[in-house]
């Protein structure tokens, strides 16, 4: 498939790209030398972001961590940025980086694009940003919603991408009569109790849900990524305790793809899924809207009973999550009665800011600039260009890093930290791999700070978001600053 709108020229060989990940996480650790993170925490750090280290130590007073949100954590400190517009972020030192975080994935068009901003200040100056009561925008923006893709015939809008998963729990538990929840391992759906379960690393179970019982992952279950044997297993053993609801799926992969899968498993999930009774659920965090205007769905031909939302559904402003799907499921959030008037019993789901008027104004004009300028394909092309250009100086610098995409989702995975598997057959290799995960998340961190003091804001310093608003020319001076920083990379004993 070309591009024909969507993100992605030719998809990744989900195959070759696991294999080249096995064979990484096998090698020696490389990462930026010691001395020369040291350089760059005395020269840049500590001398040109001054303000920002002195704002975060006075944060630390009132704000745990010093940040409110996780992906601000960056060592050593995080940066405060005052200033965003259109590939460029700007800190309260004066300093200037290209933005491959995008907000964690919603930006598409662009930090803070006028043409949504413009139709913000007009609603701020008439309506406010929040009434309590129906505006004009609920009804355009899941209209718009609804047109663009396929499955969703009905939407209702929540605070979050997290409010969205919870509810779709409780859609497909009443909607199918069963109790038990199948989810990708490795991948994330927010971070309610349920569903805090096998995240970042496949096989974790609640390892990393630290603060929530056991006993509320009773009815929560994970399937090994790109495992349609292991997925069929899972739904077989769920028939003798209360079936399967529903099957939690992020369609390029857990965790926006670092774990990429094949188009074969996504359409072989929504066989299996259907075949026992369960809801697809679709995860469309990260890729409804950008892997193409209908979605990751639309370009692998599935059609999910429900889809999670959230982030790019307002745009970047807040409000950023919900759920749509057929007009069956969709029901358990109406007025108690489906399509035909049957009375059905009603989900219970709420949120005060949930469908705020500035949340649905900033979405609705965001999905119509999205459609108006072909977006998602001019991102997917930037994307593909920065990707090549990685492989290219990896291979030059002759490091082991792993560089791919999934259009405008690019990784470049340096350590493999979220490429292990916790195997609860063979118990005594847990706390090895534990480790293992720990120093190579210290690494990824220490090459996000090396990226950063070059002038590139990535996530975690592994994941990078390409918008609409780069340039070729843009792309090209990320390479360099890249080629920058693996110069200085080489093997670290750990």
């Amino acid at each position: 498939m070309a591009y024909n709108g969507f993100a992605i020229d030719k998809y990744l060989n989900a195959e070759e790209v696991t294999r080249q990940l096995d064979e990484l996480i096998k090698k020696p650790v490389y990462s930026i030398r010691p001395d020369k993170l040291d350089d760059y925490v005395e020269n840049y750090f500590e001398k040109k972001c001054a303000k920002s280290k002195e704002m975060i130590e006075k944060a630390k007073e009132v704000i745990p961590g010093g940040v409110q949100h996780n992906l601000a954590f960056n060592y050593p400190f995080p940066i405060v940025v005052n200033k965003a517009e259109g590939a460029k972020l700007y800190d309260i030192d004066g300093n200037w980086y290209y933005d491959l975080l995008q907000a964690g994935g919603p930006t598409i068009l662009g930090s803070n694009p006028p043409e949504v901003r413009e139709r913000v200040i007009d609603l701020l100056n008439t309506c406010g940003p929040s009434t309590g009561l129906f505006h004009e925008y609920e009804y355009k923006l899941a209209k718009k919603i609804s047109e663009m893709v396929p499955s969703v015939q009905k939407f209702r809008m929540l605070g979050s991408g997290t409010e969205a998963c919870m509810c779709a729990a409780r859609i497909a538990r009443l909607k199918t009569g069963k109790k038990n929840i199948l989810k990708m391992g490795g991948a994330y759906h927010g971070w309610s109790d349920q569903l805090a379960y096998g995240i970042r690393v496949p096989g974790t179970k609640g390892l990393m849900s630290k603060g929530v019982p056991g006993f509320v992952f009773r009815h929560t279950d994970e399937f090994f990524p790109n495992d349609l044997e292991d997925l069929e297993r899972k739904l077989q053993r769920n028939r003798l305790s209360g079936g399967t609801a529903a099957v939690y799926i992020e369609p390029v992969g857990p965790e926006s793809g670092t774990r990429p899968v094949s188009k074969r498993f996504i359409k072989g999930a929504e066989y299996l899924a259907h075949k026992y009774g369960a809801l697809l659920i679709f995860d469309e965090v990260v890729t409804g809207f950008r892997i193409g205007p209908g979605g990751a769905q639309s370009y692998f031909d599935v059609d999910p009973d429900l889809t999670i939302f959230g982030k790019i559904i307002a745009g970047g402003y807040p409000g950023a999550g919900g759920v749509g799907g057929h007009d069956d499921c969709m029901a358990y959030l109406g007025a108690g009665l489906d399509s035909s008037g049957k009375k059905v019993s009603k989900a219970m789901c709420g949120g005060t800011l949930a469908a705020t008027p500035i949340s649905c104004v900033a979405g609705y004009y965001t999905l119509c600039e999205i459609e108006r300028t072909n977006a998602c394909e001019k991102a997917g092309r930037m994307g593909d260009r920065l990707t090549k250009g990685l492989q290219k100086l990896i291979e030059k610098h002759h490091l082991p890093f792993v560089a791919f995409n999934q259009g405008s989702i690019c990784h470049l995975d340096s350590v493999g930290t979220m490429h292990f598997v916790v195997d609860w057959s063979k118990p005594w290799t847990i706390p090895e791999v534990l480790k293992q995960t720990g120093i190579r998340q210290k690494e990824m961190e220490h090459m996000g700070a090396a990226y950063m003091a070059e002038g590139i804001v990535t996530l975690a310093g592994s994941r990078l978001y390409t918008s609409a608003a780069y340039t070729e020319e843009m792309i090209d001076d990320v390479l360099a600053r890249f080629d920058r920083v693996f110069e200085n990379c080489g093997r670290i004993d750990v």
